[in-house]
Formats: C-alpha cells, structure tokens, sequence
C-alpha cells in the first residue's frame, strides 16, 4: 500500500509499434534500479507475450536521471535484465536538451501531467488514476 504523500516519478515503458505503454510509479527517487524494474515489468506484463521470438531489445532513452549515459547503475542494472531474459539490449540516448523527440514525453507523460495540474490530492493517487485507466486497475 502506497503510504506516501507528495512526491510522485513516473517512469514508462512505450512500444512504438504497438502504441502501447506501461507506466510504473514511484515514490522516493528515480534511480537506474528504478528505471530498468520498469522496462523489466514492460517486458514481463506485455513484451514477451508479443515478442516470443526476440533476441534483442532496442531501449531509447533520454539522457537524464536513473537512465543517464553515464550512471554505472543503469549499465548494471541492464546487463542483469539482459542475463535474465537472454537478450541483447542495445541503448540509443537522445541528446541532453532534446526531449521533444522522446516519443514517451509526447505521447504518455504529457497527459499524465495534465491530470496532475491544479489537483488537491496526494501525487501518488493522481498519479494511480492518471495511468489506471483499465477495468481491473484497483487502488492498492
């Protein structure tokens, strides 16, 4: 159960070729650990049942927080996903500054932020609701 009040990341997962995205919501930081859960609950919830036969996996990413270029974590925490589902796993970064052509930004997180604006509740449940819009999405 979520106990927390104020600060909520969302961090998604978006198939461009299926137009579909899983949003996960966190609580204290956005970190690598945090960012590759995310890609490996995508993968566990939608990717493998679409993409049996893959044996690699295209991550593009922006250059910023957990999944930076540069963070030793993020490095590490793929290469476990990779061991794990026994995929090559291949990251392009977008250049720092240029997240308007992150299709993510456009096409999930920017109505995630409009149902944030002007709201009077926890970030957290905004947050659940803003991404839940599935007939057995239960607030936990």
């Amino acid at each position: 159960m979520f106990q927390a009040e104020g600060q909520a990341i969302p961090y998604g997962a978006y198939d461009i070729a299926r137009n579909r995205a899983v949003v996960n919501v966190g609580v204290t930081h956005e970190t690598a650990e945090f960012a590759v859960e995310s890609i490996r609950r995508w993968w566990r919830m939608d990717g493998k049942r679409h993409y049996r036969e893959a044996q690699r996996l295209l991550i593009c990413a922006d250059s910023g927080g957990g999944n930076g270029s540069r963070q030793r974590a993020w490095k590490v925490h793929l290469q476990e996903l990779s061991d794990e589902t026994g995929m090559a796993i291949t990251v392009c970064h977008y250049p720092p500054g240029t997240s308007k052509w992150d299709k993510i930004e456009h096409r999930l997180f920017s109505f995630i932020s409009l149902n944030w604006i002007g709201r009077n509740d926890s970030a957290v449940r905004i947050a659940w609701r803003s991404v839940t819009y599935s007939p057995e999405a239960v607030w936990p």
